[in-house]
């Protein structure tokens, strides 16, 4: 047994074995059967499980490694992000060098899009995709693991409680980072904190940074962070299909204290984050950071200027700040008028009354907050003024 064969995406001479046994799975096929014929799964489920598992096989006979299965389903993922954007643009990524690997930081709002964006950009630029780390809370079905890692994704177990587990697991997490970006010479997707943000407010943790470290500790900070071609990536939604969700979690939290997930709650955020609408998408990849840091908390800071910097803001995130009852005095934000075409702001427009009118009344100013805060971060730090 290798290493890190208990967190590691699937190699190629074992994708074979883990397609014939997902496409054997039937709580997978039956997933598959609601999401593509979702009045008939129920009724006619024992008949469309086999045709789609027979349909499947064909397509798939001639995929023998993650590249050719990537290359296979690409035309899937584009199909999705063309019924549920209303387009995909990115820049800075001509900076990245074929050749190169690179430990991309993003923000993080969406638990599959997020990466699945990254990568769609890395693709279409002719790039390897980079390798996606996921928490191990979204794998507790065998089918959903085998799934991810045959798409380059590798774990981070999140779910342990004992401190020596959590110090062992993060100590392999940070190895196995660093020998794939140093040894194999794969690109790492990772976001700035656990978590999605869910009242918008994207912030860097230390502890993150701090991981990529721990397993050359006998090294300086400063050389192995730069060492690793650190990108930061801002990853902008026009809108969140999950947004009504986060308010009323944010709402609950805020009034009771706590909030408690009910049973396939991550399920349907998964599903309602690729398949709802999401308006318009950049995807900005900053300059390497590899330099103007010594320790892990100025460079958490370093990483949200460039994170926070490079979010594109649309015409909803200043609809949103002139309503927001905590918005900031001290910044010069222009209204959406002076930045936007009456046309573009009249269609904002609608679509962001439509979101409020769905939204009850309590939980509205969280779902303002969400839209709102990229804007005050992003002045604040044009003003030269602390987030």
């Amino acid at each position: 047994m290798g290493e890190f064969d208990s967190i590691r995406p699937y190699a190629d001479h074992e994708v074979p074995a883990v397609l014939a046994r997902l496409l054997a799975d039937p709580t997978f096929l039956g997933m598959l059967t609601r999401f593509r014929f979702p009045r008939l799964a129920g009724p006619l489920g024992w008949l469309l499980k086999p045709l789609i598992a027979h349909r499947l096989h064909q397509q798939l006979a001639d995929v023998h490694s993650v590249e050719a299965l990537q290359a296979k389903i690409e035309s899937y993922v584009d199909r999705t992000i063309e019924h549920a954007t209303d387009g995909v643009t990115y820049s800075g990524i001509e900076q990245l060098k074929p050749g190169s690997a690179y430990l991309f930081l993003a923000n993080h709002r969406d638990i599959v899009m997020d990466p699945a964006f990254v990568n769609y950009a890395a693709f279409h630029a002719g790039l390897p995709t980079p390798r996606i780390a996921i928490g191990d809370n979204l794998l507790q079905r065998p089918f959903v693991s085998d799934l991810m890692r045959l798409n380059k994704s590798f774990i981070v177990h999140r779910s342990l409680t004992g401190r020596r587990e959590k110090l062992a697991a993060f100590q392999l997490l940070s190895a196995y980072i660093n020998h794939s970006i140093r040894v194999d010479g794969q690109s790492v997707w990772i976001a700035q904190a656990e978590g999605r943000a869910k009242d918008g407010d994207d912030r860097t943790d230390s502890a993150i940074l701090k991981m990529f470290h721990m397993s050359r500790k006998d090294e300086p900070f400063a050389e192995v962070l730069a060492s690793l071609n650190l990108i930061p990536v801002s990853i902008s939604y026009e809108y969140d299909p999950c947004d009504q969700a986060k308010a009323r979690e944010l709402s609950i939290r805020a009034t009771t204290g706590s909030y408690e997930k009910a049973p396939g709650e991550d399920d349907a955020s998964i599903a309602l984050g690729i398949t709802g609408y999401k308006g318009r998408v950049h995807i900005h990849f900053g300059a390497p950071v590899t330099s103007g840091f010594e320790d892990a908390k100025q460079l958490a800071s370093l990483m949200d200027q460039h994170i926070l910097g490079g979010y594109r803001l649309f015409p909803v995130h200043y609809l949103a700040y002139a309503q927001w009852s905590e918005r900031d005095p001290a910044l010069a934000v222009p209204a959406a008028e002076q930045l936007f075409a009456a046309a573009e702001l009249a269609k904002a427009g609608s679509e962001w009354q439509r979101r409020l009118d769905a939204c009850p009344a309590e939980q509205r100013p969280w779902l303002i907050q969400q839209y709102a805060t990229p804007v005050r971060n992003q002045y604040r730090i044009q003003a030269g003024l602390p987030l």
